[in-house]
């Protein structure tokens, strides 16, 4: 892993680490086929994750335990997804838009889940660079890939959130590549949210009596 933390190449002053592009190239192939919602976005997004794992562990010990988050949950979202193969015509997963209930739960459980994380980095500093972002990131990643893995249109909100404070972070503590990656990421989820959208207005039509279904 050693070579995979080297630098890859200078781009705009910031130094490209190996590691840190191979994880994130991953990682935004991930959220594309999310979007096309094939499965095959999990193990990519578990791939992504055990990279960046490697990147940051070490120095980076906070951001390398948001990436075993990330493996885990990406299990959970094969599973989910395995279990909803063929809800739809194209024999993908149905989307739909989170009930009041689940979105009041997500906000919840992201605002609780921030401040216990940010906690528990400022308790042990050599956890994060920088714990209330840092925590805001590793808990709405997680918040983002549950809404995923259950067919949410929420999802690509959840994401965007994350991208406003991602970019900045990224940059600040030398990771250069993710920050340019989650302006494209930006880009991704706003294509995304809108094919999501509509998909799930398509799947809650009612069909007429009589007509094809």
């Amino acid at each position: 892993m050693n070579s995979l933390n080297s630098e890859a190449f200078t781009l705009f002053g910031q130094h490209i680490l190996w590691s840190d592009m191979v994880g994130n190239l991953f990682g935004l192939a991930a959220l594309a086929l999310g979007w096309r919602r094939s499965i095959w976005t999990w193990p990519v997004q578990f791939l992504a994750g055990l990279i960046l794992f490697g990147a940051f562990f070490g120095h980076l010990t906070g951001s390398a335990g948001k990436q075993a988050v990330v493996m885990v949950v990406a299990l959970f979202g094969w599973w989910q997804w395995q279990r909803g193969k063929g809800e739809t015509e194209d024999g993908h997963i149905a989307v739909r838009f989170a009930t009041w209930r689940e979105r009041g739960a997500m906000v919840a459980a992201a605002a609780a889940g921030t401040v216990a994380v940010a906690l528990l980095f400022k308790a042990y500093p050599t956890l994060s660079w920088d714990p209330w972002p840092d925590a805001y990131i590793f808990v709405g990643t997680v918040v983002a890939m549950y809404a995923q893995a259950r067919g949410m249109v929420e999802f690509w909100f959840a994401w965007l959130l994350v991208d406003l404070v991602g970019v900045p972070l990224n940059f600040a503590n030398g990771y250069a590549f993710s920050g340019f990656v989650y302006v494209i990421y930006g880009a991704l989820v706003l294509w995304g949210m809108r094919d999501w959208w509509l998909r799930s207005r398509r799947n809650a039509r009612p069909v007429l009596e009589g007509a094809p279904a």
